[in-house]
Formats: structure tokens, C-alpha cells, sequence
């Protein structure tokens, strides 16, 4: 890459670290099919403490842990061990247990039916279950409460238990689908989840610092969630980690891991399933998991409304541009803004981490901040900033 251009990717990230009620710090990186050609680093790890930010930060990397999720099922479907159409309780009969809220009682208690019909792994795959998040949901949240649930945040099989709030196919409704995908790896792969990934994803593409849990060395380097009160000042909180060990290894969120090692998952999409020690996935499943799987079905993938104010802000990536969702990412149906291809793949995860896979470009990126609420005034607008930054130089 032209030095002009990593001269204006630094300028990006050293003012978004710097500005007045910037961000503590940050780690983005951009790939082609072959390598990164951009990594960078800016600001701190925690705000009050000498813990300059490096490219090799750990993250927690919240739902960007869901692709290799997704990838795992997939991996199972090229095996035939597993079809998309199956019910997903033939795995898990406790799923077919859950009920469709239709509302609450005089008493506050939560009033539930039956689904009119079994969830199926499709629907798992492609958020149309009916399962949210307690942050992205004040039914979902009021059902935990009444019930007594732990968040999802504990890491723990109950947590994943909740309710439904629509019929199984009759809505993209964004939430804890992925966890109960996880177990579905573990029941046909007879190991923890974290044990898959390190067999069948982290091993044929390299990727050592990434788990559930974290070695010493990682942690060492991890970041320190902040928090931003509503009037933009930011709070370290230290000790906001994930469970460890984790009870469960929550295929949705668990994930630990630095920038650099996400960046090879994003090269073995890009290149069609192939990593540097070995194949992933076929070429074929790779066009399969970059598919929108809302189309045929009507729906359309849209934003989020925050229930939980320490945890997300209410939004929605490029407002305006139609969206769908894969196996198991977000597609826009038309180009973003940002210079982005249309049928292109993105997510997030909720401490402000953010990536992009072009596939038709043959780039990809992701920036990397660890603050909450989700969708940050400052670093989701930085993110698109890298990216559009990014895409004016190639053309």
C-alpha cells in the first residue's frame, strides 16, 4: 500500500485516540487475499495507566466470535453429519421447550404458547428463531427478570433459555440463536466448542492467540473495557472480563483474541475456505455462507433498539441501504457509503469491534475498540471513516 494512504489510515486512528472525548485506544487492520497491508495502533489500553496500545492487543471479541460459529455448522454440513433444515431439537430437545411470549399479566409474570412450529438450524443460522438479547430487547429483559435468568453476559447454558418473541421464520430478530448453534457443535463433535475451533479452525489457519479463555501472555496484553456515560466521559472498568474458565463456550460472544488473528479467519473467507496449513471450508460452502438467507423469505435485516442504556445505544448500520443476513453475517443488498461492494459481509461485536469482509473486492478489515455502550458516538463513526478512507485509495 502507498505510504500516502498508511500516512492517512494512521491519521484516522491517532486523532480518534487523541480528540477530546476520543477513545481510550484502538487496533484496526486491513487484508487482501494475501496479507495484511495495514496495521495500526493508537491511545492507550486503559485510560489512567501506562498500557500503550499495540497491534498485538487482546479483544474481547463479543459476536464477532459468531462467524466461526457459523462455520463450524457449516463444516458439519459438508460432512453430512448436519442439514440446515433439520429441527434443531433433534440435537437439543430442551429448545423445543421454549414458547412465544404474548405478553405479560396483571402480576408482571410473562404469558407464553406454544410456537406454531420447531425451530429448525436455518432459523438458528439466520436470526429468524425469535430469540434476542436482553440488551436489545425491554420484552426479552422483562421475561429474564420475571423468571429469573442470568444474563448472557455469565456465560451460562441458562442464559440462553429464554423466550421466543414471534413464530420460528417470521422475523430477523437478532439475538442468542448462535449459543444454542454452538451446543449443536458440541453434541455431534462430543467436545467443548473452544476444542472444535482449535482443531478445525484456528490449526489450518494459524491463529494461536484466540479462545475462550486466555493464557497469561494474553492477558497480559487484553484491553480494558470503558464505559461512555451520557455525557461522553469514559470510565475504565477493569474488571469486566468473561467468566473463566466460561461455563459454556458461548459460540455468540466468547471469544478472546487479538486483531491480527481474527485477520486470518477474514483472509480464509476471503480466499474461498483455504488457510495457509490446510482447508477450512470448501469453495463452494464459502459461496453458500456469503448468501443472503432473508431474501427468499421476504425479511430483511434492519437495527437494533437498546433496552439496556450501559450496554447499547439504539441503531443500525447504513441507515438506508437494504440489508439481509448469511451463514452468519449481515449482507448489504446494494454498496454502502463506505465504498463497500453490495453482497458484501460485516459484524460487530458489542464493545465497538468491527469488521468488514469484501469478497468481490478482495478486501477485508477490522477495528478494534473496547468500550460500552454498543455502536460508540466515536468509534463506529471511525470505523466507517478507515473503511471509506481505505476504499478512496484503492480507486
Amino acid at each position: 500500500m502507498k505510504m500516502n494512504v498508511r500516512i492517512a489510515l494512521d491519521a484516522i486512528l491517532a486523532q480518534t485516540a487523541t480528540r477530546h472525548g476520543g477513545v481510550p485506544g484502538v487496533v484496526a487492520m486491513a487484508t487482501d487475499r494475501d496479507g495484511n497491508f495495514y496495521e495500526g495502533a493508537a491511545g492507550t489500553r486503559e485510560l489512567g495507566r501506562d498500557l500503550p496500545m499495540g497491534t498485538d492487543a487482546v479483544f474481547a471479541l463479543f459476536s464477532t466470535t459468531k462467524a466461526l460459529t457459523g462455520t463450524c455448522i457449516m463444516q458439519l454440513v459438508e460432512e453430512g453429519l448436519l442439514t440446515l433444515e433439520d429441527e434443531a431439537g433433534k440435537y437439543l430437545p430442551e429448545i423445543d421447550r421454549i414458547e412465544v411470549l404474548q405478553g405479560f399479566d396483571a402480576q408482571g409474570q410473562p404469558v407464553t404458547r406454544a410456537p406454531r412450529r420447531k425451530i429448525t438450524v436455518n432459523d438458528l443460522m439466520l436470526h429468524t428463531a425469535g430469540f434476542s438479547y436482553e440488551f436489545f430487547s425491554a420484552d426479552d429483559l422483562r421475561y429474564r427478570e420475571a423468571k429469573g435468568l442470568p444474563t448472557v453476559v455469565s456465560c451460562s447454558p441458562e442464559s440462553i433459555r429464554s423466550v421466543l418473541l414471534h413464530d420460528p421464520g417470521e422475523a430477523w430478530s437478532y439475538g442468542v440463536n448462535i449459543d444454542w448453534l454452538g451446543l449443536i457443535v458440541e453434541k455431534l463433535r462430543g467436545k467443548r466448542l473452544g476444542a472444535v475451533m482449535a482443531e478445525r479452525i484456528f490449526a489450518p489457519l494459524g491463529m494461536q492467540e484466540i479462545g475462550f479463555g486466555m493464557t497469561d501472555a494474553m492477558r497480559a496484553r487484553r484491553v480494558t473495557i470503558h464505559d461512555r456515560a451520557a455525557d461522553g466521559r469514559l470510565t475504565p472498568l477493569p474488571d469486566l472480563v468473561l467468566p473463566e474458565p466460561p461455563p459454556m463456550d458461548m459460540g455468540g460472544h466468547g471469544l478472546y483474541a487479538s486483531v491480527g488473528e481474527y485477520m486470518k479467519f477474514i483472509r480464509m473467507i476471503l480466499n474461498d475456505g483455504a488457510g495457509p496449513h490446510g482447508r477450512v471450508l470448501k469453495p463452494e460452502t464459502v459461496q453458500a455462507m456469503a448468501r443472503d438467507g432473508l431474501l427468499p423469505m421476504g425479511l430483511s435485516a434492519g437495527g437494533w433498539t437498546g433496552a439496556i442504556a450501559s450496554l447499547s445505544n439504539s441503531g443500525e448500520f447504513f441507515a438506508g441501504t437494504p440489508k439481509g443476513w448469511s451463514y452468519s453475517f449481515m449482507t448489504n443488498r446494494e454498496p454502502t457509503p463506505s465504498g463497500r461492494a453490495a453482497g458484501s459481509l460485516m459484524w460487530a461485536g458489542l464493545a465497538n469491534c468491527y469488521y468488514w469482509i469484501d469478497k468481490s473486492t478482495g478486501i477485508g478489515g477490522f477495528w478494534a475498540t473496547q468500550i460500552l455502550p454498543f455502536q460508540d458516538a466515536v468509534s463506529y463513526p471511525a470505523f466507517v471513516e478507515f473503511e471509506s478512507a481505505i476504499y478512496h485509495h484503492l480507486r
